[in-house]
Formats: structure tokens, C-alpha cells, sequence
């Protein structure tokens, strides 16, 4: 449809011509009919229990020390409501554990380091098409464009890969939609394969709903869809071996790449990125291993067989009032569900070269998790809802919702530590981890990092790319102090989000900040008043309970969370930690291609789009 000015909010396309596919609405009343199941998978399950073992081992340890501790002489409504809160937060944080041991021994003792059950061979041809879908809203276009053209000089340099195609698939607002449509008029000529456009007049349904339109005009054409976010970069390479991996495996409908983070300028955001690139393998080996055909969707990142998309995932609007009715939010959990419903496999594999960018500070980061929250409530009833679904897919609902409900489950745990000691009801020493119990916590929560750790440094090249040994260890003392400081800012702010959303506060789904430089101290002080109240009352409590010491990370982290979110949403404090070697990784495939992740000018894009073969090709594409 061509663009008419005096229309405020008049779309704006340019796109080959539809070739329409069926996607209607899922009834979640009623199971689908099944492809034809395959043989039970004894050992996938035998996983699947061995991790659930590994898990109540400590928890029950530690239920075991809690009790004879605090219920010699009967348990009273206060200890019983004590262990009903500890004991599953302490499974917990062992799930967690016992996830990353077994990705780091499938990555060391394994001898493999891959830890996906599916072949890779790309000396086939490809036969399909594949389209690769960028949804856009409000974002910096011109960070887009400079992330597509690196993506489609790269598969420029693969086998096949002139059997892609971009589409660009925008909701922004109209001021913001004529800025897109005048870049890409000027731009899109310069590209070397189809880059396609779309703004839609009237946002429906935020991404899922972009993303279903374009299935419902275009996805007959298709094979594939490359669903990726607007800050996302993947090389040809792994978009080429994806799509072979989906036409060698006919029975597959999604495979999730685990993205590592990039383009970090902030020190908050070189923080994550560090922590992202050296403790998400270890974790990411563990969660492949054991999810196997049951895998998880995280919306962006990934390969989708557009015929079960169509299929499985048209979702319906839900009945009732937010949080729980409306459009569906957390869209890609129940999408992944869908599908392994219909008998679709759902597998996810690690990409080295597959990336996203991280929240430039820790309100944003806090802004993005309300959204996420939010979307994650919604699926409370929906686990029980909908008909047919597999176990695991109902499990992984389960804990996406209960991340955000433990946050809560925390605050009252210590809460009740703290008031029971102050009124009497038990002395704190009673009820405080003692030496063995405190050792065990403490293995729980930093044995991943530790583990991740051991089996980078005994990686000489991705040792190299963090820096070297000293700077690796710098790197994760640095992260451990930090993360102690942020843990109990994090929890209250999950809290505070939960409570108003059941409270029916609604979360903005506009476009996510994604460069920010600095933040006033004053309006730190305000967004994290509660925080410092909280701080202060746990300490009135504590002083009165007399366990100071036991509560002084808590407080001290809640005190410091104005200071903290101000400093390190800096991004001179990010310049000089790159330039001291804190938090180093390794630089990413593109590297030495002009591109900048933050900041874009029109000279940048020209030159990324003029240049259509120079002596800076990524070393992996070959």
C-alpha cells in the first residue's frame, strides 16, 4: 500500500507478493489432534529424574538440619510456616545448581562441547526458503539496518544463502514509522538480497500478533522464519546450519539458539556480558541435556517451521481483565507448548556466533523483567487451561511463573526470620543457617559461577578471550560482589512489580531503551525509595532480633541501590573497566566490519551498505 502523508497513522509496505497460509486461533479446551508419537525416550527421562535427584538431595540435607534445629520439641505455626517457605526456595536455587554441574561435566569430562541432539552437516544444498523476520517498534532504525547489513553480508559468504530473505516488520508510531520509511527508501537499493518492509497502521496483538499477520499473508511462501529481535545479530553460518538442521529433521518445528550478549557500553551492561558469555555455557549445556524434544522458545534467536507455527500457534484472546486476560504477552513459552502439543519436536543448541544486546542499566533491566512478569502471571491459568499440553512443557510454565513469585516468597522468608526473633518466638541462632548449612547455601548459589569458571580457564582459547586468568578471576569477584549487592534490589522491585500487577497496573510494550549514558542521582534516590525504606526497617529489625551480621548484605545492597544503579548505568565507567580488562570478553565474529552497536550516523549505514565485499570479512564465514 503506498504511503499517504496526510494520514497520521496510513501503513506503509513494500513486499512481495502474499502467499497466504491458514493460522487460526488455538482452542485450549479441546487437544489436538498428534503427529505420530515417537518411542518413549527412557534415557531423555532418566535425565530428567537424575536432575529432580540432584535437586532434593541438598534440599532435603538442608530440611533435614532446619528441623532438628527448630522442631525437637514440636513445631509451632511459626516454624511451620518458616519451613514451608525454606525448603522450597532451597530446592530451588539446587534446581539451579544441579543444571549447571551437569552442563560443566558434559563440557569437560563430556569431552564434546556440544551438548544438542541434533546432527549438523552443511554439505547438502539448501532446498527451502527462509524468511528472516526483524519486528520493530520505536527502536533506533538505524541500529537495526547496521545490524541486518552485517547479517546479510554474511550470508552473502555461505552455501545457500541466497535462499533467505529479510523482512522488516514494524509497530512504531507514525513519526517514528516516516523516519523508517525514509531510510529504507534510501537504503534498501544498496542491499544484495530482498530486504523487505512493513509498518502495520494499527498495532494488534504487539508481537505476537506482527508476527502472525506476516505468518497469515506471506508464510505459504516459506519454509522457514528466522525470528529475530530488534537488537539481535546472527552469521550466516549459523542461519545456514539451522535451516539444514530443520529440512534433515522433518519432525522438528523449533530450534532455540542460546544468544550471548553484545555490545555492551554501560558498565552495568559489560557486567551482564561478561556474566552472560562465561557462566551461560555451562547452564545452557545442563537445561539442553535434560529438556531434550521439549526445548523453550524465547521469542527471538530462532528457527520455526512455518507450517506447525501456522498449525499450532494462533492464539486467542483471553477472557477477562488483565493481568490474566487480553492478549497473550509472554507469547513464546506458550508458543513452544503449543507445538510440542501438535507432536512438533522443540530443541534448543548453543550458536557461538548468535547474540542479543543486554539493558544499558538496572531500571531498564527492572523495566523489561515487569513486562516479562507480567506476561509470565498470565500463564497461571493457563497451565491447568490448556488441554493436551506435554508434562515438561506444563513443568517449564511452572517455573517461568514461580521465577517471579520467589522473589516475594524471600522477602517473607526473612521477614519471618526477623519478626519471629523480635517477638519472641524463637532465638535468631535457631533458625539462621549454622556452619554446615551456611557452606552448603553458599556452594549453591556460587558453585556455578565457580564451575563455569574451571572450565573456561581450562579452555586455552576462551581462556585468552576473557583475558587471561588473572583477569577472568578479577572479573568474576567483581561479578559475585556485585550480584550480592543487586540480589536483594532485585527482589524487592519483582515484588513491588507482582503485587501491582494483580493489582491490575498495566505494562507499557513500547520500545525498550536500549542506550542510555548515566543516571541523576536524585531520580535514582526516588525510583529506589522504597528500597532504602525496606533497607532501614529489616535493619530496625534485625537490631532488635540482634542478628546484624546475618542481615548485613541485604541491607547493605538496599542501601546502595540508588549509588549502584547510578554508577554503573555510566558508560565512562564501562570505558574504563574495558580499558583495566574488567569483565573482558572475547570480540564478537564481525569484528573490524565499522559496526558500532549504540550509535549510528547516516555516513555509518552508507559505508556498512556501499561495501560489498572488503578485506574485513568475519574470520567464521568461509
Amino acid at each position: 500500500m503506498p504511503h499517504n502523508p496526510n494520514l497520521a497513522s496510513a501503513a506503509f509496505e513494500q513486499l512481495p507478493p502474499e502467499t497466504p497460509i491458514a493460522m487460526p486461533d488455538q482452542d485450549f479446551s479441546i487437544a489436538p489432534p498428534r503427529l505420530p508419537a515417537p518411542p518413549f525416550d527412557l534415557d531423555l527421562w532418566a535425565r530428567r529424574t537424575l536432575v529432580v535427584v540432584l535437586a532434593l538431595i541438598p534440599a532435603g540435607m538442608a530440611a533435614h538440619e532446619m528441623r532438628r534445629s527448630i522442631g525437637l520439641d514440636g513445631i509451632t505455626m511459626w516454624e511451620g510456616i518458616y519451613l514451608a517457605l525454606f525448603i522450597p526456595l532451597f530446592a530451588w536455587i539446587a534446581f539451579g545448581f544441579a543444571t549447571s554441574l551437569i552442563g560443566f561435566l558434559l563440557l569437560t569430562i563430556g569431552g564434546s562441547r556440544r551438548s544438542d541432539r541434533l546432527a549438523h552437516d552443511s554439505s547438502e544444498p539448501l532446498k527451502g526458503r527462509t524468511a528472516i523476520l526483524l519486528p520493530v517498534c520505536n527502536e533506533d532504525f538505524l541500529g537495526v539496518l547496521g545490524r541486518l547489513s552485517i547479517m546479510e553480508r554474511s550470508l552473502a559468504r555461505v552455501m545457500g544463502g541466497e535462499r533467505f530473505e529479510f523482512f522488516i516488520l514494524s509497530d512504531s508510531n507514525p513519526d517514528n514509522g516516516e523516519a523508517e520509511r525514509r531510510a529504507y527508501q534510501e537504503l534498501r537499493a544498496a542491499f544484495t538480497r530482498p530486504v523487505h518492509y512493513r509498518r502495520r497502521g494499527m498495532n494488534v496483538g504487539r508481537k505476537p500478533g506482527n508476527i502472525a499477520e506476516w505468518v497469515r499473508r506471506f508464510g505459504g511462501g516459506y519454509d522457514h522464519m528466522i525470528v529475530l529481535d530488534a537488537d539481535s545479530v546472527m552469521s550466516g553460518q549459523t542461519m545456514a546450519r539451522l535451516a539444514a538442521d530443520m529440512e534433515r529433521h522433518p519432525h522438528v518445528g523449533l530450534i532455540q539458539t542460546v544468544p550471548t550478549v553484545m555490545g555492551a557500553a554501560t558498565l552495568f551492561a559489560r557486567w551482564q556480558q561478561f556474566a552472560s558469555r562465561l557462566y551461560g555455557p555451562t547452564s545452557a549445556a545442563g537445561m539442553i541435556w535434560w529438556a531434550g524434544s521439549e526445548g523453550m522458545f524465547w521469542g527471538h534467536n530462532a528457527i520455526v517451521r512455518v507450517r506447525a507455527f501456522a498449525q499450532s500457534c494462533g492464539l486467542p484472546e483471553l477472557p477477562g481483565r488483565a493481568p490474566f486476560g487480553g492478549h497473550i504477552m509472554s507469547h513464546d513459552m506458550i508458543e513452544a507448548a503449543l507445538l510440542r502439543r501438535r507432536g512438533w519436536d522443540v530443541h534448543m543448541v548453543t550458536a557461538e556466533d548468535s547474540f542479543e544486546e543486554f539493558p544499558p542499566s538496572m531500571p531498564d533491566l527492572f523495566t523489561r523483567d515487569r513486562r516479562w512478569c507480567q506476561g509470565n502471571i498470565q500463564h497461571v491459568p493457563l497451565i491447568a487451561r490448556i488441554r493436551g499440553l506435554h508434562p515438561v512443557s506444563r513443568f517449564q510454565l511452572l517455573v517461568g511463573t514461580s521465577a517471579y513469585c520467589t522473589s516475594p516468597l524471600w522477602l517473607l522468608l526473612m521477614l519471618v526470620v526477623l519478626g519471629g526473633a523480635a517477638a519472641g518466638q524463637w532465638p535468631a541462632a535457631a533458625v539462621l543457617p549454622d556452619g554446615s548449612l551456611l557452606a552448603l547455601t553458599a556452594a549453591l548459589l556460587f558453585g556455578p559461577k565457580l564451575l563455569a569458571m574451571i572450565w573456561a580457564l581450562a579452555d586455552p582459547a576462551r581462556r585468552i578471550g576473557f583475558g587471561g586468568a588473572a583477569r577472568m578471576t578479577r572479573g568474576v569477584v567483581a561479578d559475585i560482589i556485585l550480584s550480592i549487592l543487586m540480589a536483594p534490589v532485585a527482589m524487592l522491585t519483582q515484588t513491588i512489580n507482582l503485587f501491582g500487577i494483580l493489582m491490575g497496573r498495566k505494562s507499557s510494550w513500547s520500545g525498550q531503551t536500549r542506550d542510555r549514558d548515566g543516571m541523576a542521582i536524585a531520580s535514582a534516590l526516588w525510583l529506589f525509595k522504597w528500597h532504602l525504606l525496606l533497607g532501614a526497617g529489616l535493619l530496625c529489625l534485625a537490631i532488635r532480633a540482634d542478628c546484624v551480621g546475618w542481615i548485613v548484605p541485604v541491607v547493605a545492597g538496599l542501601f546502595a541501590a540508588p549509588m549502584l544503579a547510578a554508577a554503573t548505568a555510566r558508560k565512562d565507567l564501562g570505558s574504563r573497566a574495558a580499558a583495566s580488562g574488567l569483565f573482558q570478553v572475547a570480540d564478537p565474529w564481525w569484528r573490524g566490519q565499522g559496526y558500532t552497536p549504540l550509535r549510528h550516523r547516516w555516513t555509518l549505514a552508507r559505508r556498512l551498505f556501499a561495501r560489498k565485499t572488503d578485506s574485513d570479512s568475519p574470520a567464521n564465514d568461509g
